[in-house]
């Protein structure tokens, strides 16, 4: 949320940038190829709180304002 601080627009692709699967999936790989222990932990923290974020309704943000999602509107208007 504090890419926000930029703009809508970088705030959208900071905030899309760190909730998308290609992190914790990296985190994954990296503790699979035996780089080391704490990469699935946190991995799987991360992966929670995505999953936690789309059940509530909190999706990719669009470049409009944070309200604005690939899933829809969110907040009162």
């Amino acid at each position: 949320m504090a890419g926000y601080a930029a703009g809508p627009r970088i705030g959208a692709a900071v905030y899309n940038l760190f909730h998308t699967l290609l992190g914790p999936a990296v985190l994954a790989i990296g503790f699979y190829a035996g780089l080391a222990e704490w990469m699935l932990p946190v991995a799987l923290i991360w992966l929670a709180h995505i999953a936690a974020d789309r059940l509530l309704g909190y999706g990719l943000k669009l470049p409009t304002g944070f309200r604005d999602t690939h899933l829809g509107r969110i907040g009162r208007d």
